[in-house]
């Protein structure tokens, strides 16, 4: 059997199942990403207002954009050539990885991306080792 790996992810943290011949590892990569960027400076704003003082929500985005980026690269990089891929998770993080995968590592085979709520280390294990027992 080769390597089947299972990534469920957030933007909080990834949770990445390998299993091989040998057993199962488990590794958990926390993000940095803050997905709500806050604006520097004093609050309340003392003054008049600017739209100079006010980081524009674009820039914010790009801000945010390019940390998950640097997120998802990390996850894509802790992968040891899977023979198979299970995405799943609760948001849109799953989908932006898989386009990330897509465009960084599109030899990678991805057999599937799922919608899974809030699980526990050991739930995650049990559904990737179900879904590729199957």
């Amino acid at each position: 059997m080769g390597n089947k790996t299972g990534i469920w992810i957030d933007h909080r943290r990834a949770v990445i199942v390998e299993l091989t011949g040998d057993g199962e590892s488990v590794r958990t990569i926390e993000s940095k990403v803050e997905k709500h960027p806050e604006r520097g400076g004093d609050s309340p704003m003392k003054g008049r207002y600017e739209a100079r003082q006010v980081p524009a929500d674009d820039s914010r985005q790009r801000a945010l954009t390019g940390e998950l980026n640097h997120y998802y690269d990390a996850v894509i990089a802790a992968l040891h050539d899977p023979q198979g891929l299970l995405l799943f998770g609760p948001g849109e993080a799953k989908g932006e990885l898989h386009t990330r995968l897509t465009k960084t590592k599109p030899h990678l085979p991805v057999s599937a991306v799922e919608t899974e709520d809030k699980m526990t280390e050991h739930q995650i294990v049990a559904k990737v080792r179900a879904h590729f027992v199957t």
